[in-house]
């Protein structure tokens, strides 16, 4: 069956659907129908798109299915959310200059949590959105520096940088799986106060990671960071804790 023309091949014009028949009883409807925006779509929006939905969304899979780089497939989407009318022109998303990571060296069966976070941003594009234990999304964005990334939530300089994630994962791997988050957030708290102890994610931050030293405050970063974690299966994200998964586990033993 060919597919529907919306162009006059001969003067360019739009094209309308006047008569539609049903091919088991022969019913017809009369009626200037309109083709629809994916009707309109030319083969190569069409075959960017069919792609796009069988890799489910995942941008890096796209890439090598249509051997395109990470701007030129952006580009792509771009133009497809355009022609499909869903593109918001005035998005901060489009005025930024694209992430190019096609030469970002990432170990995927590394069982460090920076090279696991690193790798799942990569197949993401570069964003991703994690959720809060209270349920707030935040988007995270991976740095052309190709060590850091950043999040509206945590809007602190420099970047925090992947290593910060290997750091919570050696605390809890420290003991049993399992830490306390601890609180930092609360006015003029300082490493070694109650609930703010090195043994406390947001402690082994501090000293760990921000290199603190006790009896100096810190910020409490723990809340973006345990959203991270649990967006990549390493770690649950709990009230007042952070508990290793079994498939992390696992994957660490093999």
């Amino acid at each position: 069956m060919a597919s529907i023309l919306t162009k006059c091949p001969v003067c360019n014009g739009a094209l309308t659907i006047k008569t539609l028949q049903c091919t088991s009883c022969g019913l017809e409807l009369k009626n200037d129908f309109e083709p629809s925006p994916f009707d309109r779509l030319d083969a190569e929006k069409s075959t960017f798109l069919l792609t796009f939905l069988k890799c489910r969304g995942n941008m890096s899979l796209v890439q090598n299915e249509l051997q395109l780089s990470y701007p030129s497939a952006r580009k792509k989407l771009s133009d497809l959310l355009a022609a499909l009318e869903l593109a918001d022109t005035d998005s901060d998303e489009q005025k930024e200059e694209e992430l190019d990571m096609q030469n970002w060296v990432t170990d995927p069966n590394s069982t460090k949590a920076s090279e696991i976070i690193k790798t799942k941003l990569k197949e993401s594009g570069g964003r991703a959105i994690v959720h809060s234990i209270s349920g707030v999304a935040y988007e995270i964005k991976a740095e052309p520096d190709g060590k850091s990334f950043s999040t509206e939530a945590l809007p602190i300089k420099p970047n925090y940088t992947y290593d910060v994630f290997d750091v919570i994962v050696d605390l809890l791997l420290s003991q049993g799986g399992r830490a306390k988050k601890g609180l930092a957030r609360a006015r003029n708290a300082r490493l070694g106060d109650p609930n703010f102890e090195e043994t406390t994610v947001v402690g082994a931050i501090a000293k760990n990671y921000l290199g603190r030293k006790v009896g100096e405050s810190s910020f409490d970063p723990v809340f973006a960071l345990a959203a991270v974690l649990e967006w990549a299966g390493i770690a649950h994200n709990e009230r007042g804790y952070l508990e290793l998964t079994a498939d992390y586990l696992r994957r660490r033993e093999q």
